[in-house]
């Protein structure tokens, strides 16, 4: 690999067991990229960072708030890794269609919950990189302090409304 194409990115990222608990699955990502060398590794980052900041949008936040009660941005940041690890197919069908997440199964459960979220599993690359060269990877900034779009309804009529599968597999009513 000299440049790392779209094809390739898709194929590092994905996670190959998908109820493997979170730290399995980011150890296997970092596996997978020490073999890669230091422009591989900035082109990874640079194209995990444009998905993250594509996939940075209210209707996603809705949608990990209704599957898994994410709210707020660390959790967000959390279950948008864990999104992009389920593959270039779940990822595009999401951005189009939050409500589509409801079909990404299995999920990893944790407390017999939900745990839809990967700890700095966009940080991998550049962990790896500052390890080989005692320098950080460029900083690619999101250009975003509020996600795109409209902000959810967090009432439960309009998240059945908007998130129909999600809001019937996953929501839990607070105690």
């Amino acid at each position: 690999m000299s440049v790392l194409t779209e094809a390739e990115f898709w194929q590092l990222v994905t996670a190959e067991d998908k109820t493997a608990e979170p730290e399995s699955v980011c150890n296997a990502l970092k596996a997978k990229l020490t073999d890669l060398s230091d422009e591989q590794l900035m082109e990874f980052d640079k194209q995990f960072s444009l998905r993250m900041r594509k996939a940075y949008t209210w209707d996603l936040f809705g949608a990990a708030f209704v599957m898994a009660g994410c709210n707020d941005d660390y959790g967000f940041s959390e279950f948008l890794c864990w999104l992009i690890s389920r593959g270039e197919q779940v990822f595009i069908n999401a951005l189009e269609n939050p409500d589509s997440i409801a079909d990404c199964t299995p999920v990893y459960h944790l407390n017999e919950q939900p745990y839809p979220y990967l700890d700095e599993y966009d940080l991998i690359a550049g962990m790896l990189y500052e390890e080989r060269n005692d320098d950080e990877l460029p900083f690619i900034p999101s250009g975003l302090e509020q996600p795109k779009g409209k902000r959810f309804k967090d009432k439960a009529k309009f998240l059945k409304q908007t998130y129909p599968n999600l809001y019937a597999k996953y929501w839990q009513q607070p105690n």
